[in-house]
């Protein structure tokens, strides 16, 4: 079965590319193959310390990469709206958001504005963040966007009475949760720039099963690999999907990539599956609406 693998990425010189979460697990992966492709990558990091330690491991590997830092915590939509400022005051282009950072089964933990962390951090961020780059975007040739989904999304549900948690929280269902929402996310954006007519492109991607550091909190997930690692997938296999989003010609708007063995869990890239729910339209349009009044944020995008 082929697929898309990181020797596929094509030269990316004169590019630009922001990726969250970039200093571990798949965005450091994702980072090192762009910039060895020629891009110059912003990592979208909270720590800075962690993020110019990645930074300096990949210079190590490609003495000339073309990296810098921006200070991102998805916690925070403030710090969500100052990376976005950042980014449009001081770089010259903006050719692909990469949506990879993410939290996974933490204990129940509330953003600074107080939305249940999972469901803040996995969607709330991006989406916010995805609003305030789109005109940044829009003035590059073939822009895209990247949304990070899951495998999880299969068990998600929008609980739309307690989208924050406040009656009750089970840790791996919310995070299925916030999952679905990455791909109704996707499905609403395709839709409204499609509407728009506007350059950028939407794709989303998961990883499979993959061995990065999200998993920290899960003990199922430490006490999976060392018995399943040969059908699953290292960081830098996880980061094919995301590298097939983000660079592959021939990726379409609006399409999903993901492993292609082993039920979607490891393997090169291709279209993926994605189930019903994330699929349905009135839920992507009501989740679109409400996620604008959770962040403030319209990114004037009309609903048509």
């Amino acid at each position: 079965m082929t697929g898309f693998t990181a020797a596929d990425v094509p030269g990316q010189a004169g590019k630009c590319f922001l990726v969250t979460g970039a200093n571990t697990g798949l965005g450091f992966e994702t980072t090192r193959v762009l910039a060895a492709r020629g891009a110059r990558v912003l990592l979208a990091c909270r720590s800075e310390e962690r993020a110019r330690d990645a930074m300096e491991r990949i210079r190590m590997e490609l003495p000339g990469a073309n990296l810098a830092f921006v200070p991102l915590d998805q916690a925070d939509l403030f710090s969500v709206r100052e990376c976005a400022e950042q980014v449009a005051r001081d770089e010259p282009r903006l050719d692909v958001l990469v949506n990879n950072a993410g939290v996974m089964v933490p204990p129940l933990e509330r953003t600074v504005q107080g939305h249940e962390l999972q469901f803040g951090v996995n969607h709330l961020a991006p989406f916010a963040l995805t609003g305030l780059l789109l005109p940044k975007l829009s003035e590059a040739p073939g822009a895209r966007v990247v949304i990070t989904a899951s495998l999880a999304h299969m068990r998600g549900r929008i609980d739309w009475d307690d989208l924050d948690a406040h009656r009750s929280y089970k840790a791996r269902q919310r995070y299925g949760d916030s999952k679905l929402a990455n791909l109704l996310h996707l499905l609403e954006l395709d839709r409204r720039l499609r509407a728009a007519g506007s350059p950028v492109r939407a794709m989303a991607c998961h990883p499979g099963i993959a061995e990065t550091e999200l998993g920290r909190h899960s003990l199922g997930f430490r006490l999976l690999f060392p018995v399943a690692g040969i059908v699953l997938n290292t960081a830098e296999e996880g980061a094919w999907p995301t590298l097939q989003a983000a660079t592959d010609p021939d990726a379409g708007a609006g399409q999903y990539f993901g492993p292609r063995r082993f039920g979607g869990m490891s393997g090169p890239s291709g279209v993926a599956k994605r189930n019903a729910s994330a699929r349905d339209g009135a839920a992507a349009r009501r989740l679109w609406e409400v996620s604008v009044q959770m962040t403030g944020i319209d990114c004037g995008l009309a609903g048509f």
